[in-house]
């Protein structure tokens, strides 16, 4: 019986191997892009290069992780992109001439996603029609509070995202911030892995004795904390307000997080790839395919065979990995 037994030691390797891969595809896929704009344009390769071509990085970055933490929990949020621009609208207008009142307004709307996310729970609704509706939600008070295109930006906030740092540019010094900050707190935490456990073995964290409505709160409380973050800094790039400003960012973020290595399903994500996702998909939404002279219109269709691409890649690795 053991003659017709597979070598552990090759089963192993074989594993590690299939492993390694996936968690480089992330890194791999920005690499490319990256190659891909320097044959195109050698000089877009600099400081100033980058600073242009990441400057809406940050805000994707921010809305890319809201969105991974209630992926972990096997759910998905479908109103990211509306709850982005209804906080560019309170930062630009209330917290910019009542800062108190601007900020009370935004820690509700923490609140307010930890309150969904124990709706979600308790009365085990599906998280896509409960966000779907918020999100008509989010969208209207947004109209509501800044009808057209306008507000200012809090002079504190412009500082802060108008920071010119030496050697390296901003965004990708607050891109690995992002990554480190969301990945030492999910991934090297005993309540991250809570967190994840409730999307991944929820009925060993209830056997554990945590409490999965306290776990779905906290995940849904974080994508409000980072949407808050998101929309801020949207503003302090734009320096203005729009309610329709982040209508793309639910699309955009879900892609980053896939884009990055994560799952639907079993709370399998991870903070540094759906950053290096978001990196990605904003260097390819507007410079590469600027570069290749594509029309705006086909921009969507491609950065849609972009995601696909990747996705096909990660599928081929995991059935060579079984065999």
């Amino acid at each position: 019986m053991s003659a017709l037994a597979p070598p552990a030691p090759r089963q192993s390797a074989g594993i590690n191997w299939r492993r390694l891969a996936r968690a480089l595809l992330p890194a791999l896929s920005l690499t490319l892009v990256l190659a891909a704009i320097a044959w195109l344009n050698p000089r877009a390769i600099s400081y100033f290069g980058f600073t242009l071509m990441l400057n809406l990085a940050v805000p994707i970055a921010l809305a890319t992780i809201a969105q991974m933490f209630v992926i972990a929990g096997n759910d998905l949020d479908l109103s990211i992109g509306t709850f982005v621009g209804f906080v560019c609208c309170v930062t630009a207008t209330w917290l910019k001439d009542a800062p108190l009142v601007g900020a009370a307004m935004l820690l509700g709307c923490i609140g307010v996603y930890a309150a969904l996310g124990a709706l979600i729970y308790l009365r085990n609704l599906p998280s896509i029609v409960v966000t779907l509706g918020m999100s008509f939600v989010w969208q209207g008070l947004a109209i509501l509070l800044l009808p057209k295109p306008g507000g200012k930006a809090p002079d504190w906030l412009l500082a802060i995202m108008g920071v010119k740092p030496p050697f390296i540019p901003f965004p990708i010094l607050a891109a690995v911030a992002i990554a480190a900050v969301s990945y030492f707190g999910l991934m090297r935490t005993s309540y991250g892995a809570i967190l994840r456990g409730s999307g991944g073995n929820a009925i060993a964290i209830d056997r554990a004795g945590w409490s999965l409505l306290k776990a779905k709160a906290g995940l849904f409380a974080l994508t409000g904390l980072f949407g808050v973050l998101s929309g801020m800094a949207l503003v302090g790039i734009t320096t203005s307000a729009d309610a329709n400003i982040g209508n793309g960012y639910t699309l955009l973020s879900i892609a980053g997080v896939i884009l990055g290595g994560g799952e639907f399903v079993g709370g399998r994500v991870s903070p540094i790839g759906a950053v290096i996702g978001a990196l990605t998909l904003a260097l390819a939404a507007s410079p590469l395919l600027t570069f290749m002279h594509i029309p705006p219109d086909w921009q969507v269709a491609a950065n849609g065979a972009i995601l696909v691409i990747v996705l096909a890649a990660r599928v081929m690795i995991s059935q060579k990995g079984r065999e």
